[in-house]
């Protein structure tokens, strides 16, 4: 009898609120009357794919609410796929391309919009919104829905007969950045500290592109071993490095890079190298956000010399090298490939050489099917900095200095599918449930 009690309840509190949860699902949807104007025209909505791994996307379902967002781009009616690359004065520089499918594929458009030099995550996520929200509007006069829209216009500060011209640049497109980092962790038996600075300065033009940075890492760690013995480690890492490049052309450049390091970690008290280098892009760079296909080749000089003896009975040494590498990268509707082959060699001796293959891809296969590969294989034949003796077995445990070796590698497969609804336009962020970040990666 006591169960009989219990669940009578139960049920008919799970028929209530079944009956609720239908009556509520059949209400007819908002119209969002701010971005709406006529809200008794017929109900076409704009199905929009928003391809971009560092947009917001809960900030733009709710500031761009009068479209309809897909999950796969085969149901959109637009695709929006953004592109990114840092400017020389900071910023952003974000390419925002606007492709057409279905009865809207003969419209096409790309929009730029370029972030000021420490601009907020507000700020980014913002700019990039409002000029997507533009530029879909062009697509609803398309389809017959232009009475739906107005037009507002707030004219920038100083606009008007007395308006200046351009302010002057008193730095002369100079930029610079100092950064520093400190880092601890530990427990009861270890402990770790590390440090990193950096100071650069940047210079970018049409013609011109020059970056200057001096950088320097140190690292201690403590150990309690099983004996109750201590065991402490040090590394450190610093140096100064620069690059001058010189535009040619639509598809030609030249430069030079040079560098001066110490490293604990590879035997080198001091590693000085200066090479010059020529690239070639089969496109024009002013496509580089959506394709780019480069060959690079640059001869150097190089100035070892080492903490201890290396395998090759060398304290200190001369060398020249060459390296030709060539990369592509591809952002399309389609997917992103990023691949590149290093080969380098001594010019003195031509066993001494590497062979290093990088590729990073995303392809989206079919409806709701995507494969991802990422990975990197490196021939190693050119470790000339490497130590005479062997290595003690902390030295190996915890990578306090470059291990001989031939080859090495990483890599990553995946494979996602998603089926079901086609819509992705609500926002819940209870429950910490909300997929807001919003990241740039330069």
């Amino acid at each position: 009898m006591r169960v009989r009690t219990v669940a009578l309840p139960v049920a008919l509190l799970v028929a209530l609120c079944a009956a609720l949860s239908q009556a509520y699902a059949q209400q007819p949807a908002p119209v969002p009357v701010s971005a709406l104007k006529d809200t008794t025209a017929p109900a076409i909505r704009l199905r929009v794919f928003l391809d971009c791994n560092f947009c917001d996307f809960d900030f733009m379902r709710t500031e761009i609410n009068f479209v309809d967002y897909v999950r796969d781009r085969q149901d959109a009616q637009v695709h929006i796929l953004v592109t990114q690359q840092q400017t020389g004065g900071g910023g952003t520089e974000f390419t925002l391309h606007f492709i057409g499918l279905r009865e809207l594929r003969s419209i096409s458009d790309t929009l730029t919009y370029v972030s000021l030099p420490g601009a907020s995550r507000d700020d980014l996520r913002r700019g990039l919104a409002r000029t997507i929200r533009l530029s879909l509007v062009r697509y609803y006069a398309h389809l017959g829905q232009a009475e739906q829209f107005d037009v507002t216009y707030s004219p920038p500060k100083g606009e008007g007969a007395g308006a200046k011209g351009a302010t002057k640049d008193r730095w002369h497109l100079w930029v610079f950045r100092i950064t520093a980092n400190v880092y601890g962790n530990g427990e009861q038996s270890n402990s770790n500290v590390s440090l990193y600075g950096s100071v650069s300065a940047n210079r970018t033009t049409e013609m011109w592109k020059m970056n200057f940075s001096v950088n320097g890492s140190y690292g201690h760690s403590s150990f309690t071993l099983s004996d109750s013995s201590k065991f402490n480690s040090y590394s450190h890492n610093y140096g100064f490095s620069d690059l001058v490049v010189k535009s040619l052309g639509r598809h030609w450049s030249a430069g030079e890079r040079a560098s001066w390091t110490s490293s604990t970690f590879l035997n080198q008290q001091r590693a000085i190298r200066f090479a010059p280098a020529v690239e070639f892009d089969v496109f024009p760079y002013s496509q580089s956000t959506r394709r780019m296909v480069t060959l690079q080749y640059s001869p150097g000089i190089n100035f070892f010399t080492y903490q201890d003896t290396t395998i090759f009975d060398k304290i200190s040494e001369v060398r020249g090298d060459q390296t030709l590498t060539a990369s592509i990268d591809l952002r399309q509707p389609w997917g992103t490939v990023s691949s590149s082959l290093e080969g380098a060699a001594y010019v003195d001796d031509f066993s001494k050489r590497h062979l290093i293959f990088f590729n990073a891809l995303d392809l989206h296969l079919i409806k709701g099917l995507s494969l991802s590969l990422f990975g990197q294989v490196s021939l190693l034949r050119d470790q000339l900095y490497l130590p005479r003796g062997g290595l003690s077995d902390q030295e190996r445990l915890l990578r306090l200095r470059q291990l001989a070796t031939s080859y090495n590698y990483f890599v990553q497969v995946g494979l996602s599918y998603s089926f079901g609804s086609i819509f992705n336009n609500v926002v819940n962020p209870r429950f910490g449930g909300s997929s807001g970040g919003f990241t740039i990666i330069n």
